[in-house]
Formats: C-alpha cells, structure tokens, sequence
C-alpha cells in the first residue's frame, strides 16, 4: 500500500502563517456566534469605507519657501484652513483713499455687487456712449417722519469724522429717506472708490425697527 504525502515548502508554510498572524483586526472576520452558525461571514476594510482623502499637489510658490523642511516631522505643527468670512471681504472695513481716480462704468458695477439695496444713476442721456457713474443712490421706506429723521440721524452718526460725507440726505414726505453719494471732479460728478466704502458703512445702519411692519396674514 502506497501512501502519498504533500509537504508545502517553507517559504509558501512561513509567508502563509505570516499573512495569517499579520493581518490588522479591523481586516479579520468576527467569530461566529452560536445563533450565527453556518452563515458566511464578510470581511470589511475600513479603508474601503472611508474611502481614498487624498491629497493636493503643492504650488510652485510652497515648493520655492521649502515648507516641507520647516514641517516634516513636527508633530506641533498647526495646520488651519481660514475661509474669510463677509465681514473680512466688507467695503465698510477699508479706510477712506485720498486721491481716488473715477470709476469705469464696469469697475462701478462690480463694486455695485459689495454694497445692498444701492443703485448707480448714470450722467448724460441714454444712448449716449460717454455715460459714465455719477452717483449712487439708495432709498429707504420708513413708518412715518419720525423714523425717517431718526434714519438720518443714525447715518450721520456712522459717517461721523468721515471726510466723505453723502451728496444728499433727506426725507422726503410721506415716508421715505434718499440718500446719494458722489465726488466732485473736474468733468462733473463721478464716482470713485471711497464712494462705495461710504454706502458700506450706511449699510451696517440697523433699519428693521424703523421700516414699516409687514402684515401676516392667517
């Protein structure tokens, strides 16, 4: 009687246990339980459920400042993501220009985007193509006369020590308050940068408690 024998070689017999006894337990099934028995059990790798984070490449102005030899290995090293908030992007927060040149109509426009409820009022008559911005103007309907002389009173108040004061602020009857901004120039008025940083300022002006009250309606 002939007996046949498979002996697997050491190196497959040693890299067999090694992947056994090395593989990480997050990758290993978990043992059956009694009530569990003969149910095929699944294997999940984490890594497959977080999925792949990835990373950027550096730009070439990193890669000039050599940040990697400042930080490789540093395990105090701060890393922050900063998204600017409205606030930092505000016309309100810059300071006044002394000498700011007049605006294009495009520049005046783009501006237009950073100010609320402002709109631009054109020199000249339509259909002419050297009309440019000569003022900006915004109109606020208010309760009554009292509100309207208290708007204006809380304008003056955010505009104090301002050199760039409005062009015009007034009520006018029966409830409402206009105001325009513009600088004077050689050609006429116009507007310049400082201009739209006023309107910013106007616009951080608390209104709510002076507009009229909208109606609910059941």
């Amino acid at each position: 009687m002939a007996l046949s024998l498979s002996v697997a070689p050491p190196v497959a017999a040693a890299a067999a246990a090694t992947a056994t006894t090395s593989r990480p337990s997050f990758l290993r099934p978990a043992p059956a339980s009694p009530l569990r028995r003969g149910r095929r059990s699944t294997v999940v790798a984490m890594a497959d459920i977080l999925g792949d984070f990835g990373a950027r490449d550096p730009f070439p102005e990193e890669i000039e400042s050599k940040f990697g030899e400042k930080v490789l290995g540093n395990v105090d090293t701060l890393h922050q993501i900063l998204i600017p908030t409205l606030s930092a992007l505000s016309l309100a927060r810059l300071p006044l220009q002394p000498g700011a040149e007049a605006l294009s109509l495009d520049d005046a426009r783009g501006l237009l985007l950073k100010v609320v409820g402002w709109r631009l009022v054109l020199s000249g008559d339509d259909g002419d193509e050297r009309r440019r911005p000569a003022r900006l103007q915004c109109v606020w309907k208010v309760r009554d006369e009292a509100c309207g002389r208290e708007l204006i009173a809380r304008i003056g108040a955010a505009l104090d020590g301002a050199a760039h004061a409005p062009a015009a602020l007034e009520f006018e009857a029966p409830n409402q308050v206009r105001a325009e901004l513009s600088t004077p120039s050689a050609d006429g008025d116009c507007l310049t940068v400082n201009d739209f940083i006023v309107a910013a300022r106007i616009d951080k002006v608390k209104t709510l408690d002076l507009i009229p009250k909208k109606r609910v309606w059941a």
